[in-house]
């Protein structure tokens, strides 16, 4: 216990420690940046000040707690820093929903990736995840009205004013079409993107900060992947093609569903959707863990029948992008930040898999990974370190057994990445995130973190070679062998 402390006060500083640089680079870097410069001046104005002033009412607060702390008996301290850590996680998730943009996307992914967080901080942050503050009424409208030339109510048949989820780009709005069918409209709010790029410049210079704390990452691949990820979520053209692709591809499916797009109420800044019904993370936490189970293996073969077959992925695989039914029916949603691989990058995944996995040749897997920028060159790291180090991440397909994600095997992952004082923290320095792999840690962390909340029980090994290509390994559960009989029936040029 004294080590995860020890990596939860790690954690929490530096997130105060980002918090607090965040609104001094946006004031430093404004009249430095032509991509700055080109947004409206007062907009800028305005996020800027936005963010000094969260980093200003931390650095007081933070300072007045400390002095009171001092003063405290030490068996109260643990109650006080409790209600500190509260009342500080609660202000910056307030700050952030109602800022929107890239920085509250930031806020989604730190609720969801780690339970080593202190718990109030990880609390109020998820809180981002479905619940942002949402616009009025009368600006949804007026974003409705400029794309689709008309009014919401004479758009749809019927139009709810009060949007049902409200995240990080826009909110949605309950309605339906004049040909009765029920949708889900999103609508992006007003000035996202100029939030959005202010949010990037600013995030460019935060992540060359990490690059110094963690010699051995590469922070411009990181940054240059982010921004375009980003800056393409901002187009609902791009979305609502992506859906296209991820609706088709998985259409007639036993249990993965992803709703249609209705294309001639979408544009850049409204996308409209077919309505999808279903449980939210939150209540499927409480289910039976045979329903967990058969939940996260629809999301875990939904993640890598992805990217192994159709060479593509959601980035942002957080709890509140699924909607559940019983019997592992899993409802896919937002799809603003997808990753197209190239055939090499997934020939790269596939044979990292086949030397460390299924081989066991831990030299082969080094040099692969060295050659691709993935660990940099260092003698001093032996072949164990690297067999202890990366094992952790593949732990789930090692072996031929059952194996159960607990939460603390979600956290661990994330502090193998970012714990300073770790048994392989020398190996995590010289590692590195080429283009290919900026994305897809996401989605690991991102997956690991689902998988551990639900406790998720099953036989990896055994459904990953259902889905590695190299394999191709015989259906392993119940719902391997219902996606083999739909995979059968699938025509030829699917």
């Amino acid at each position: 216990m004294p080590g995860r402390a020890r990596v939860r006060r790690t954690v929490a500083g530096a997130v105060a420690a980002c918090g607090l640089a965040v609104g001094a680079i946006a004031l430093a870097r404004r009249t430095r940046h032509s991509t700055e410069r080109a947004l409206p001046a007062t907009r800028v104005v305005t996020r800027n000040a936005q963010l000094a002033a969260v980093g200003a009412r931390s650095t007081a607060t933070y300072a007045a707690h400390r002095a009171r702390l001092a003063r405290t008996p030490a068996a109260e301290r643990a109650s006080l820093e409790a209600a500190y850590q509260l009342r500080t996680a609660g202000q910056v998730a307030d700050a952030l929903g109602n800022m929107k943009g890239a920085l509250m996307k930031i806020g989604q992914m730190a609720s969801y990736l780690d339970d080593g967080l202190p718990e109030p901080v990880r609390v109020a942050l998820a809180s981002l995840q479905q619940d942002a503050p949402p616009m009025s009424p009368e600006l949804s409208a007026q974003v409705v009205r400029a794309e689709l030339g008309r009014d919401p109510e004479e758009a749809f048949a019927q139009w709810d004013p009060v949007p049902i989820a409200a995240a990080s780009i826009g909110q949605v709005h309950r309605a339906v079409t004049h040909g009765g069918v029920a949708v889900a409209v999103k609508v992006q709010y007003p000035g996202v993107d100029d939030a959005i790029r202010a949010d990037l410049v600013n995030t460019d210079l935060l992540f060359r900060i990490l690059g110094t704390m963690f010699p051995g990452l590469d922070p411009a691949p990181l940054v240059a992947e982010l921004r375009e990820r980003l800056t393409e979520e901002l187009d609902y053209r791009a979305e609502a093609e992506n859906q296209r692709f991820f609706a088709d591809a998985y259409r007639g499916h036993p249990f993965i569903h992803v709703p249609a797009v209705v294309d001639e109420c979408s544009t850049a800044r409204v996308l409209t959707t077919e309505f999808a019904h279903g449980a939210r993370f939150a209540e499927v936490e409480g289910w039976s863990q045979a329903e967990r189970d058969r939940a996260a293996e629809a999301i875990y073969r939904f993640v890598f029948r992805s990217i192994y077959q159709l060479h593509a992925f959601n980035g942002d695989p957080h709890p509140g992008n699924y909607l559940f039914r019983p019997g592992g029916q899993v409802t896919f949603l937002d799809f603003g930040l997808v990753k197209r691989y190239a055939a090499d990058e997934v020939a790269l995944f596939e044979s990292l898999i086949r030397k460390f996995v299924v081989e066991g040749d831990v030299p082969a897997f080094r040099r692969l990974m060295e050659a691709h920028d993935v660990l940099r060159p260092e003698p001093s790291i032996s072949h164990d370190d690297v067999a202890g180090y990366f094992g952790h991440f593949y732990e789930l397909v090692l072996e031929d057994r059952v194996f159960t994600v607990e939460p603390e095997y979600s956290s661990e992952t994330v502090r193998m990445y970012f714990d300073p004082n770790g048994r392989y923290a020398h190996v995590a320095r010289a590692a590195n995130v080429p283009p290919a792999f900026v994305i897809t840690q996401r989605i690991n962390l991102g997956l690991t973190a689902v998988l551990g909340r639900l406790r998720a029980t099953a036989n990896f090994r055994r459904i990953a070679e259902e889905l590695w290509p190299f394999v191709g390994g015989p259906p392993s559960t119940p719902m391997g062998e219902a996606e083999a009989a739909w995979l059968a029936r699938r025509p030829a040029d699917r």
